[in-house]
Protein backbone atom coordinates (compact mmCIF):
# COMPACT_ATOMS: atom_id res chain seq x y z
CA UNK A 1 0.00 0.00 0.00
CA UNK A 2 1.42 2.93 -1.22
CA UNK A 3 2.43 5.78 1.56
CA UNK A 4 2.74 9.44 1.85
CA UNK A 5 5.85 9.26 0.31
CA UNK A 6 5.37 7.41 -3.06
CA UNK A 7 7.80 6.98 -6.03
CA UNK A 8 8.82 10.48 -7.36
CA UNK A 9 8.99 8.71 -11.04
CA UNK A 10 4.69 8.22 -11.17
CA UNK A 11 3.74 11.54 -12.79
CA UNK A 12 0.48 13.35 -12.86
CA UNK A 13 -1.31 12.94 -16.06
CA UNK A 14 -0.80 16.22 -18.33
CA UNK A 15 -3.40 18.36 -19.33
CA UNK A 16 -3.83 19.87 -22.57
CA UNK A 17 -3.25 23.30 -22.80
CA UNK A 18 -5.77 25.75 -24.25
CA UNK A 19 -4.01 26.21 -27.99
CA UNK A 20 -3.69 22.23 -28.42
CA UNK A 21 -7.34 22.14 -27.54
CA UNK A 22 -8.24 25.21 -30.10
CA UNK A 23 -6.00 23.11 -33.08
CA UNK A 24 -7.37 19.82 -32.53
CA UNK A 25 -10.95 21.42 -32.63
CA UNK A 26 -9.95 23.12 -35.92
CA UNK A 27 -8.18 19.76 -37.35
CA UNK A 28 -11.58 17.97 -36.50
CA UNK A 29 -13.99 20.66 -37.92
CA UNK A 30 -12.03 20.69 -41.15
CA UNK A 31 -12.71 16.46 -41.59
CA UNK A 32 -15.50 16.92 -40.91
CA UNK A 33 -15.68 19.97 -43.36
CA UNK A 34 -14.13 17.87 -45.77
CA UNK A 35 -16.37 14.46 -45.48
CA UNK A 36 -19.23 17.05 -45.89
CA UNK A 37 -17.69 18.11 -48.94
CA UNK A 38 -17.29 14.57 -50.21
CA UNK A 39 -21.05 13.89 -49.26
CA UNK A 40 -22.16 16.34 -50.79
CA UNK A 41 -20.38 15.59 -54.26
CA UNK A 42 -21.85 11.90 -53.76
CA UNK A 43 -24.90 13.34 -53.66
CA UNK A 44 -24.66 15.83 -56.40
CA UNK A 45 -22.98 12.67 -58.30
CA UNK A 46 -26.36 10.75 -57.69
CA UNK A 47 -28.70 13.10 -58.24
CA UNK A 48 -26.67 13.12 -61.79
CA UNK A 49 -26.85 9.66 -61.97
CA UNK A 50 -30.52 9.16 -61.09
CA UNK A 51 -31.35 11.80 -63.95
CA UNK A 52 -29.05 10.18 -66.39
CA UNK A 53 -30.99 6.85 -65.51
CA UNK A 54 -34.38 8.52 -65.80
CA UNK A 55 -33.15 9.34 -69.23
CA UNK A 56 -32.00 5.92 -70.03
CA UNK A 57 -35.29 4.66 -69.13
CA UNK A 58 -37.09 7.67 -71.24
CA UNK A 59 -34.66 6.62 -74.59
CA UNK A 60 -35.62 2.88 -73.90
CA UNK A 61 -39.27 3.53 -73.76
CA UNK A 62 -38.50 5.65 -77.12
CA UNK A 63 -36.91 3.11 -78.54
CA UNK A 64 -38.85 0.33 -77.68
CA UNK A 65 -42.13 2.13 -78.96
CA UNK A 66 -39.74 2.72 -82.06
CA UNK A 67 -39.38 -1.22 -82.48
CA UNK A 68 -42.72 -1.90 -82.19
CA UNK A 69 -43.75 0.43 -84.59
CA UNK A 70 -41.85 -1.26 -86.85
CA UNK A 71 -42.31 -4.67 -85.65
CA UNK A 72 -46.10 -3.00 -86.68
CA UNK A 73 -44.53 -1.55 -90.05
CA UNK A 74 -43.18 -5.22 -91.09
CA UNK A 75 -46.45 -6.89 -90.59
CA UNK A 76 -47.82 -4.69 -92.69
CA UNK A 77 -45.28 -4.88 -95.52
CA UNK A 78 -45.60 -8.86 -95.09
CA UNK A 79 -49.01 -8.81 -95.38
CA UNK A 80 -48.81 -6.44 -98.49
CA UNK A 81 -45.97 -8.84 -99.65
CA UNK A 82 -48.50 -11.91 -99.53
CA UNK A 83 -51.53 -10.12 -101.26
CA UNK A 84 -48.83 -8.78 -103.96
CA UNK A 85 -47.69 -12.63 -104.33
CA UNK A 86 -51.62 -13.60 -104.60
CA UNK A 87 -52.33 -11.42 -107.04
CA UNK A 88 -49.32 -11.96 -108.99
CA UNK A 89 -49.95 -15.65 -109.21
CA UNK A 90 -53.93 -14.08 -110.13
CA UNK A 91 -52.09 -12.42 -112.85
CA UNK A 92 -50.05 -15.12 -114.14
CA UNK A 93 -53.13 -17.38 -114.09
CA UNK A 94 -55.34 -15.03 -115.95
CA UNK A 95 -52.52 -14.25 -118.42
CA UNK A 96 -51.72 -18.24 -119.04
CA UNK A 97 -55.67 -18.19 -120.00
CA UNK A 98 -55.67 -15.52 -122.24
CA UNK A 99 -52.48 -16.75 -124.11
CA UNK A 100 -54.12 -20.42 -124.36
CA UNK A 101 -57.26 -18.53 -125.69
CA UNK A 102 -54.85 -16.42 -128.50
CA UNK A 103 -53.30 -20.16 -129.13
CA UNK A 104 -57.01 -21.74 -129.82
CA UNK A 105 -57.90 -18.56 -131.81
CA UNK A 106 -55.34 -19.51 -133.82
CA UNK A 107 -55.28 -22.62 -134.36
CA UNK A 108 -56.37 -22.48 -137.74
CA UNK A 109 -53.67 -20.18 -138.90
CA UNK A 110 -50.36 -21.60 -140.53
CA UNK A 111 -47.43 -19.31 -141.09
CA UNK A 112 -45.56 -18.95 -144.51
CA UNK A 113 -41.53 -18.38 -144.45
CA UNK A 114 -39.08 -17.39 -147.26
CA UNK A 115 -41.99 -16.89 -150.13
CA UNK A 116 -40.16 -13.75 -152.03
CA UNK A 117 -42.24 -10.31 -152.00
CA UNK A 118 -44.86 -10.11 -154.59
CA UNK A 119 -44.49 -13.63 -155.16
CA UNK A 120 -48.42 -13.92 -154.76
CA UNK A 121 -49.53 -11.20 -157.41
CA UNK A 122 -52.51 -9.52 -156.18
CA UNK A 123 -54.33 -12.40 -155.03
CA UNK A 124 -52.97 -13.63 -152.03
CA UNK A 125 -55.39 -16.91 -151.21
CA UNK A 126 -56.01 -17.86 -154.44
CA UNK A 127 -51.42 -18.47 -154.62
CA UNK A 128 -52.00 -20.08 -151.38
CA UNK A 129 -55.09 -22.31 -152.99
CA UNK A 130 -52.38 -23.45 -155.52
CA UNK A 131 -48.92 -23.01 -153.92
CA UNK A 132 -49.74 -25.20 -150.61
CA UNK A 133 -50.80 -28.68 -152.32
CA UNK A 134 -47.64 -28.62 -154.46
CA UNK A 135 -45.40 -27.43 -151.53
CA UNK A 136 -47.52 -30.44 -149.61
CA UNK A 137 -48.05 -32.97 -152.41
CA UNK A 138 -52.00 -33.41 -151.05
CA UNK A 139 -55.18 -33.49 -152.42
CA UNK A 140 -57.67 -31.34 -150.94
CA UNK A 141 -61.22 -32.20 -151.16
CA UNK A 142 -63.02 -29.92 -151.39
CA UNK A 143 -60.54 -27.35 -152.53
CA UNK A 144 -58.46 -25.07 -149.57
CA UNK A 145 -60.70 -22.22 -148.77
CA UNK A 146 -59.46 -19.17 -146.47
CA UNK A 147 -60.75 -16.72 -144.03
CA UNK A 148 -57.81 -14.62 -144.37
CA UNK A 149 -54.63 -14.30 -145.62
CA UNK A 150 -52.00 -11.61 -145.79
CA UNK A 151 -48.19 -10.89 -145.23
CA UNK A 152 -47.28 -9.20 -141.76
CA UNK A 153 -45.44 -6.48 -141.38
CA UNK A 154 -44.27 -3.57 -143.41
CA UNK A 155 -43.23 -3.35 -147.20
CA UNK A 156 -39.51 -3.87 -146.83
CA UNK A 157 -37.95 -1.67 -149.67
CA UNK A 158 -34.66 -3.68 -150.01
CA UNK A 159 -35.16 -6.19 -152.33
CA UNK A 160 -32.35 -7.99 -150.49
CA UNK A 161 -33.63 -8.16 -147.21
CA UNK A 162 -35.41 -11.15 -145.57
CA UNK A 163 -39.52 -11.66 -147.36
CA UNK A 164 -42.45 -10.71 -144.94
CA UNK A 165 -44.07 -13.90 -143.70
CA UNK A 166 -47.22 -14.82 -144.84
CA UNK A 167 -50.25 -15.65 -142.06
CA UNK A 168 -53.50 -17.50 -143.32
CA UNK A 169 -56.27 -18.86 -141.85
CA UNK A 170 -58.34 -21.68 -143.29
CA UNK A 171 -61.89 -22.47 -143.45
CA UNK A 172 -61.52 -25.87 -141.73
CA UNK A 173 -59.15 -27.25 -138.98
CA UNK A 174 -58.32 -30.70 -140.77
CA UNK A 175 -56.60 -29.25 -143.68
CA UNK A 176 -54.65 -27.13 -141.53
CA UNK A 177 -53.64 -30.10 -139.30
CA UNK A 178 -53.06 -31.74 -142.74
CA UNK A 179 -50.26 -29.26 -143.95
CA UNK A 180 -48.69 -28.74 -140.95
CA UNK A 181 -48.56 -32.50 -140.50
CA UNK A 182 -47.24 -32.81 -143.98
CA UNK A 183 -44.37 -29.35 -142.94
CA UNK A 184 -43.55 -31.28 -139.82
CA UNK A 185 -42.67 -34.22 -141.82
CA UNK A 186 -40.84 -33.39 -145.07
CA UNK A 187 -40.00 -29.47 -144.74
CA UNK A 188 -38.45 -27.05 -145.35
CA UNK A 189 -39.66 -26.90 -149.23
CA UNK A 190 -37.48 -26.07 -151.41
CA UNK A 191 -38.71 -23.97 -154.37
CA UNK A 192 -36.93 -21.72 -156.81
CA UNK A 193 -33.00 -21.78 -154.69
CA UNK A 194 -35.64 -20.35 -151.81
CA UNK A 195 -36.35 -22.55 -148.56
CA UNK A 196 -40.07 -22.68 -147.74
CA UNK A 197 -40.91 -23.18 -144.12
CA UNK A 198 -44.66 -23.60 -142.83
CA UNK A 199 -45.30 -23.75 -139.24
CA UNK A 200 -48.54 -23.29 -136.97
CA UNK A 201 -49.15 -19.42 -135.66
CA UNK A 202 -49.12 -19.41 -131.89
CA UNK A 203 -49.33 -16.06 -129.61
CA UNK A 204 -46.00 -14.40 -128.52
CA UNK A 205 -45.76 -16.12 -125.04
CA UNK A 206 -46.09 -19.45 -126.89
CA UNK A 207 -43.38 -19.09 -129.35
CA UNK A 208 -40.79 -17.31 -126.58
CA UNK A 209 -41.10 -20.74 -124.45
CA UNK A 210 -40.86 -23.09 -127.78
CA UNK A 211 -37.67 -21.04 -128.77
CA UNK A 212 -36.22 -21.28 -124.94
CA UNK A 213 -36.89 -25.17 -125.16
CA UNK A 214 -35.45 -25.94 -128.54
CA UNK A 215 -32.35 -23.67 -126.94
CA UNK A 216 -32.21 -25.90 -124.24
CA UNK A 217 -32.27 -29.28 -126.33
CA UNK A 218 -28.74 -29.48 -127.39
CA UNK A 219 -27.48 -29.36 -124.27
CA UNK A 220 -29.86 -32.41 -123.41
CA UNK A 221 -28.42 -34.64 -126.01
CA UNK A 222 -24.97 -34.07 -124.46
CA UNK A 223 -26.32 -34.38 -120.71
CA UNK A 224 -26.94 -38.11 -121.88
Amino acid sequence: MAGPHASPHLSEPTMMSDKEHSTTMERIIQEITTVSHRIEGINTSLTSLTLETKSMRSDIAGFQSRVTGLEQRLGSLEAQATAFQDQDQDLLYLRSKLTEMEDRSRRDNIRLLGIPENEEGADMQAFLSSTLPKLTSLDFDPPLEFQRAHRVGLKRSDKSSRPRPIISCLLRHNQTRQILQAAHSHGPFRVDQNDIRITADYSKETNERKKAFLALRPRSANWR
